[in-house]
């Protein structure tokens, strides 16, 4: 992942919170937005109801692999973030990634 595809500014989690939508899944969360960029940022968060730093990084870990996996199936221009759900402690990355894929679909930001 390129530093350009990743989501750091405190204002772009405010305008993707504010005005961008939401899609929950069974152990993720997705929050997505229009970027009018040629390419998608994305930011993936575990929050400590997820457990201790341990689970968070895996449960990190999980979402950036089944995202890397799937990256071309996603359409351009968007702002994403996921968030890890506490379900997902204990899952596989096959797990992950088909509830990544279903929030995405539902949230309508695949190609």
């Amino acid at each position: 992942m390129l530093k350009k595809d990743i989501l750091r500014k405190k204002e772009d989690f405010d305008a993707i919170y504010r005005a961008g939508r939401s899609v929950p899944d069974r152990y993720i969360v997705l929050f997505y937005r229009k970027n009018d960029l040629s390419y998608n940022r994305t930011a993936f968060l575990a929050s400590k109801k997820v457990g201790n730093s341990v689970q968070r990084n895996r449960a990190k870990r999980l979402m950036k692999e089944s995202y890397r996996m799937n990256r071309d199936r996603f359409s351009t221009g968007y702002d994403l973030i996921f968030i890890a759900r506490n379900s997902i402690n204990g899952r596989k990355c096959k797990d992950v990634e088909k509830s990544m894929m279903n929030a995405a679909e539902r949230g309508k930001v695949t190609g």
